[in-house]
């Protein structure tokens, strides 16, 4: 069974089209051209249905980074090891 981490950097991998070893807890909208409001979109959708949680409008604008992310998963009880 795959970690958390590791879903979640494949699922970022796939929606935005970008090799998934350049993804780091940094990565943004302000580094990664292809992370635009459509696949910012898709993202939380892709998200949404990976790990089995509805994301609050609110916690959809907190998004500003993979971090971002891992926090607002974090609060459903998805655990994520270093």
């Amino acid at each position: 069974m795959l970690n958390n981490k590791l879903r979640l950097f494949k699922l970022l991998s796939t929606v935005l089209d970008i090799d998934i070893n350049i993804i780091t807890k940094d990565t943004s909208p302000e580094n990664t051209e292809s992370w635009d409001s459509y696949n910012s979109l898709l993202m939380v959708s892709e998200l949404e249905s990976e790990f089995n949680v509805h994301f609050t409008i609110e916690e959809v604008y907190q998004v500003k980074c993979v971090e971002d992310i891992i926090k607002i998963l974090s609060k459903y009880e998805i655990k994520f090891e270093d």
